[in-house]
């Protein structure tokens, strides 16, 4: 049986004691004998298998999943299913907690042994709230990774030397920045509005793209003796 002060973090996350639990990692990480003793006291599982993070997620302790995840929880977990945090808070209802999930870097596509990310397990139990949260997000991000790809791209010199000129990379630039200002001042933007930014951005980078993939994808002609 185990004693009380292994089960703390789990009773922690039941009772939604954020205070508690700070000042019980703190106490626990100064005590453990090595690293791997650590890890086995503040993950582990219950009866049914879920460590804190699962538990707090089911529940909504919102808090509870920062300070875990501050310390060391991985937010993208997976169980024996394929279950996420995401799946877990989706499938409950818990909609605070899916978007700090989401501030956290959750992973959208995780799928499960079904496989059904965490908005098809929101809908599938009719949690719609927290489906149409997640789409939300998740077209969000869509956009998002598309700026973040296409500046890692333009930054990158062997990327696009002997490929763009100045005009096009300056385009991208520009197009992108003018994006990222959109998603950042634009208030209560939709699905629908981040699909069409997405979609704008997508047409007015494809001529760049063209060049890249083209030129990248070109044979090298071998010169004649």
């Amino acid at each position: 049986m185990r004693s009380t002060e292994e089960k703390t973090v789990l009773l922690c996350a039941l009772d939604d004691d954020v205070e508690g639990l700070k000042s019980l990692l703190e106490s626990l990480l100064e005590s453990a004998n090595d690293t791997q003793q650590s890890e086995n006291i503040l993950w582990e599982k219950d009866e049914v298998g879920r460590n804190a993070l699962f538990v707090a997620c089911t529940l909504g302790r919102s808090g509870i999943v920062r300070e875990l995840v501050r310390n060391g929880a991985d937010v993208n977990e997976l169980t024996a299913r394929g279950y996420s945090p995401l799946h877990y808070a989706a499938m409950w209802g818990q909609l605070d907690t899916l978007k700090t999930l989401v501030e956290l870097n959750a992973d959208f596509q995780a799928i499960s042994f079904r496989g059904e990310k965490a908005v098809d397990v929101a809908r599938r139990y009719d949690k719609l709230d927290c489906a149409e949260y997640l789409a939300w997000a998740e077209a969000k991000q869509s956009l998002q990774a598309l700026i973040e790809d296409m500046r890692n791209i333009i930054a990158d010199p062997e990327k696009v030397q002997g490929k763009l000129n100045k005009e096009d990379k300056t385009v991208c630039i520009n197009t992108c920045s003018a994006k990222s200002d959109w998603i950042h001042n634009t208030k209560n933007a939709t699905i629908q509005d981040f699909i069409e930014q997405k979609k704008h951005l997508e047409d007015i980078l494809a001529p760049v793209l063209i060049k890249l993939n083209t030129q990248s994808e070109a044979p090298t002609k071998t010169k004649k003796p």
